[in-house]
């Protein structure tokens, strides 16, 4: 099974820029995708903000394109998401994700979350 750990989160103005990070640990053999993705109103579904395969495809939703940028630090099992441009529709708790396996385990793990809060 993966932990991950997602940090980086905070309150900034539009136009402002944040950089998420998470740290990835646990038993994992294989990865099949990476990503981010967010939640905006509780209780709501998270959103896809940006997957990355293990075949190096990368996906970005359209509300993001341009302005968010995946980034990945294997030696050290991070994930970031820089993020520019924010806007007040950027506000979200955050989490990375990761689909993957261990032996014969198959697993799509969540972090807890990392809040974004864009406001004046």
């Amino acid at each position: 099974q993966a932990d991950l750990v997602e940090s980086g989160g905070g309150s900034v103005q539009p136009g402002g820029s944040l950089t998420l990070s998470c740290d990835i640990s646990g038993n994992i053999d294989a990865v099949h995708e990476v990503g981010w993705y967010r939640r905006q109103v509780p209780g709501q579904q998270r959103e896809e903000v940006v997957t990355v395969t293990k075949d190096g495809k990368t996906k970005y939703a359209d509300s993001v394109k341009g302005r968010f940028t995946i980034a990945r630090d294997n030696a050290k099992n991070m994930l970031f998401l820089q993020m520019k441009n924010l806007g007040p529709g950027d506000t979200a708790t955050y989490y990375c994700n990761i689909i993957g396996g261990s032996g014969e385990t198959f697993f799509d793990a969540f972090g807890q979350g990392t809040q974004v809060t864009v406001s004046s």
